[in-house]
């Protein structure tokens, strides 16, 4: 445990960082000290150095966390929980943060103003850019393009013991979701991240009070979220289609989309209204237009089939009115199109299609991209008829979302050691047994057809380096077969024909 001298200067350090990085205004820095210093219940302060140098979590956070820790003002598994508070402390105030985006934005643009805002949520640590970078990323290059994978290992996981002592606390219902409002500055628990960190930045879409805030997560460059500050479902309608222009008017240097509003087909928090943006261009964005439509009402209006494994509608136009409207066709007639041949029903005792939009302003043009959804299921694929089927539920079995159908896949931490197991199989460091490996105990069952095929096709006697290729190359076509059963209308024959019906008798184009 480092000393009460140590101590002090390690809280002196976060001051200087604190002004340096995270916006903390000068005029604040006494206030600030003096409220560290009651925190960890000291006296006096060491001098404030103008500059912090060292490494921001190993040499300043960690020895405070684990002060902390050896103190008993926290405990190992309220770690992280402390670390926010702490932070929080040194992060200017939602006012100050509010006031200097809008001053920035009049002053230099909102792309800047969000480069700032993007930079301050880094460095407080509310997106925890030491874990986000432990991600597993490639690129896999399929046959419409590029796929972007990546394992996730930034999300944290609940030991044990967290979770027992998760299972003891009241449920307050407050905050109602991880997206309401309330959680700016809420201290969390073990079964709510503290937020004590997070800062939003109110906006107005289509006249109503939404809120800006960056994804902890940050699955791809500037992950955005836009949500609504009333707590209600997720909609996809006319009134979303309006707000989305109106958010890429205010921030053209990003795209927003928002997840199907129905389950399987949708996002992971259906409970509230929410969009997801970012910076990244997402691989279906640099896809071309396999087919062109015509419409009579919107002629200057572009209309494609874009060249994609998903089923995706394309609108391009700069009159805003005209590809609004024509949007707003493609949802109406969506939601009531059935064409049983291809499986698709729109509707049983439940709505079944669904539309998962995106929205990009660039050059001028408003850009829609929205893509077809389903989301019914049947005896035969009780998961869904055009979600992965039960073999690929291995490697992704969760719902996909907008991010995936674009092309960005964010699997499972725990591929990260079942994968390496999977090698093992193929250099024959770990020995075949089909009961063992098909025994529902054994942690590895879910991937037993995976190690068969692969030992079966490439043998046991491979070097770790092919045994590598041989794994990766199967997870990319997996992930490239997981898209191709999100299309409702397949990349084939029979789907191309569906399709253009739809575009066609559904949208009336030519």
């Amino acid at each position: 445990m480092i000393s009460q001298d140590e101590l002090r200067v390690k809280i002196s350090e976060l001051v200087s960082y604190a002004c340096d990085k995270i916006s903390l205004n000068a005029a604040n820095k006494i206030y600030v000290t003096n409220q560290l210093l009651d925190f960890f219940s000291l006296t006096y302060p060491a001098p404030i150095p103008d500059k912090f140098n060292g490494d921001f979590q190993q040499d300043l956070i960690t020895p405070l966390v684990e002060y902390a820790i050896e103190s008993g003002m926290t405990t190992a598994e309220e770690a992280l929980l402390f670390e926010t508070k702490l932070l929080g402390k040194v992060t200017p105030t939602p006012a100050e943060v509010i006031e200097q985006f809008d001053i920035i934005a009049s002053n230099k643009g909102c792309d800047c103003a969000t480069d700032w805002f993007f930079n301050l949520s880094k460095a407080n640590n509310y997106i925890r850019m030491l874990d986000i970078n432990r991600n597993i990323k490639w690129s896999h290059t399929g046959k419409f393009g590029d796929i972007d994978i990546t394992i996730n290992l930034s999300k944290p996981e609940k030991d044990p013991k967290q979770i027992a002592a998760a299972k003891l606390l009241p449920k307050t219902g407050y905050p109602a979701c991880l997206l309401c409002p309330d959680n700016v500055g809420f201290a969390g628990n073990l079964n709510h991240p503290a937020r004590q960190t997070l800062r939003t930045i109110p906006i107005e879409l289509d006249g109503e009070a939404w809120e800006l805030q960056y994804s902890p997560y940050q699955y791809y460059t500037e992950h955005v979220i836009a949500f609504s500050c009333e707590h209600r479902p997720m909609k996809v309608d006319e009134n979303a289609f309006r707000r989305l222009m109106d958010f890429v008017e205010i921030f053209p240097h990003y795209f927003i989309g928002s997840n199907a509003a129905l389950p399987i087909v949708g996002g992971s928090i259906l409970t509230h209204d929410h969009y997801q943006g970012g910076a990244k261009v997402l691989p279906m964005m640099t896809r071309g237009i396999r087919k062109y439509y015509k419409c009579k009402q919107y002629p200057k209006v572009k209309i494609g089939i874009s060249d994609w494994y998903n089923s995706v509608v394309h609108i391009e136009g700069k009159q805003r009115e005209d590809v609004y409207n024509m949007a707003c066709r493609v949802l109406g007639a969506w939601s009531r199109w059935s064409d049983e041949s291809v499986g698709v029903i729109c509707k049983t005792d439940e709505q079944h299609n669904a539309i998962t939009p995106i929205c990009r302003y660039d050059n001028g043009n408003y850009i829609f991209d929205l893509i077809l959804r389903n989301n019914r299921t049947d005896e035969a694929h009780p998961f869904g008829i055009f979600h992965p089927d039960v073999s690929m539920h291995n490697i992704k079995k969760e719902g996909i979302g907008i991010i995936e159908v674009m092309g960005l896949f964010i699997l499972p931490g725990r591929l990260k050691t079942e994968l390496e197991e999977v090698k093992k199989y193929l250099t024959g460091e770990n020995t075949l047994n089909l009961q063992t490996i098909y025994n529902p105990e054994d942690s590895m069952s879910k991937h037993a057809d995976m190690i068969v095929q692969l030992v079966n096709d490439f043998g046991n006697g491979n070097t770790v380096s092919q045994a590598d290729k041989i794994v990766t190359d199967y997870v990319n076509h997996t992930c490239e077969k997981i898209l191709e059963c999100t299309a409702v209308f397949k990349n084939s024959e029979e789907g191309s024909a569906a399709f253009d019906k739809f575009m066609t008798e559904g949208l009336n184009l030519l």
